[in-house]
């Protein structure tokens, strides 16, 4: 009698013990972070920039080499005519996030560089580093500069064609964390030196595009409940805004990955934003507008490190990111 209570003990703790292994399996492998862990990448496969020229608007790399389609060796060998290009086209990415805020010295926009470590007793924090852009094939994301000319005002469309994809499994979802911004830094007179048209560092209000913004994978959905506490948001559902970094900060700050403190994150609203159907044909979507003259335009493309559909699942996907603008309010 004694062994057999025995023999249903050891019995029942095997059976709890085997319960807490599973369990603990499920966390493991449904919970998810904002952010990628272990400092995984995403391949940018294409940059496709094709910026049309018509009805009186060129486009230069350098502003003064001007012509009526720029393509990515214009813009990787802009330096040979422009010493100060800082065209920054890695082939890989890893998340970084903006609050939109501007460096006074160079006139980029601030770009930050998150990692997610172990903040001890169990817990994830996240740090965040700025990243700083260079001339070349290095970077965290995408950054280059393109010069417009007009001889008089004229508001910018993005056609049908702009958009962010991938040539991946698609249902990774990582180019649903994917944003563009245009950043102005400044518009001279047509006239003016080229040395001055290049320096040109007097940047305005960037504005962000987000493409995708009410696509989300199911681990995309799991990311948003788990650490952002969205847990109405579907599969086509809109995600209005996020909170972008905007300081530096260390392990020690200990700041939750789900943190919005004032001087670290800014909520952010894409000033831009398309969803699955993308820019139709018939109504392209406006932009930006040029004044008369030439005017200098910084043009970013990264992965969003705040976005809900940033996360480990996404990672190690291939991304193509296409420009197209027009004069034209609509396919002629």
């Amino acid at each position: 009698m004694e062994k057999n209570k025995r023999e249903n003990e050891r019995k029942r703790r095997l059976f709890l013990a085997i319960l807490m292994i599973l369990f603990v399996g499920v966390i493991l492998t449904t919970s998810t972070y904002a952010w990628f862990t272990a400092n995984q990448t995403v391949t940018v496969s294409n940059v496709n920039v094709n910026i049309e020229a018509s009805n009186g608007i060129q486009i230069s790399a350098d502003g003064a080499n001007w012509k009526t389609v720029l393509s990515n060796a214009d813009i990787t060998g802009a330096s040979t005519t422009y010493s100060t290009a800082v065209n920054q086209l890695p082939s890989s990415m890893v998340p970084v996030s903006t609050g939109k805020t501007i460096d006074s010295d160079t006139g980029f926009m601030n770009m930050f560089r998150g990692e997610i470590v172990d903040g001890g007793s169990g817990t994830n924090v996240l740090t965040s580093t700025k990243s700083t852009e260079v001339n070349g094939t290095n970077g965290d994301f995408v950054a280059f500069d393109v010069f417009f000319k007009v001889t008089e005002a004229k508001q910018i469309y993005l056609t049908n064609a702009s958009k962010v994809t991938t040539t991946d499994d698609p249902t990774k979802g990582i180019e649903n964390a994917a944003r563009i911004a245009f950043l102005p830094e400044g518009t001279v007179d047509a006239s003016t030196a080229v040395a001055d048209i290049q320096t040109q560092k007097t940047a305005g209000t960037p504005i962000i595009w987000e493409p995708n913004n009410n696509a989300h994978t199911q681990a995309g959905l799991n990311n948003a409940s788990s650490v952002y506490g969205l847990t109405t948001l579907t599969a086509t559902g809109e995600v209005a805004n996020y909170y972008g970094v905007i300081a530096e900060f260390a392990k020690a700050d200990n700041v939750a990955l789900n943190a919005t403190t004032a001087g670290k994150f800014t909520q952010v609203t894409p000033d831009i934003k398309t969803g699955t159907t993308g820019i139709l044909s018939t109504a392209y979507q406006p932009v930006f507008q040029l004044q008369a003259g030439i005017t200098k335009m910084r043009i970013y493309m990264w992965i969003e490190g705040q976005d809900v559909d940033c996360e480990d699942a996404a990672s190690g996907s291939n991304l193509t990111y296409a420009l197209q603008f027009s004069l034209l309010n609509k396919a002629s």
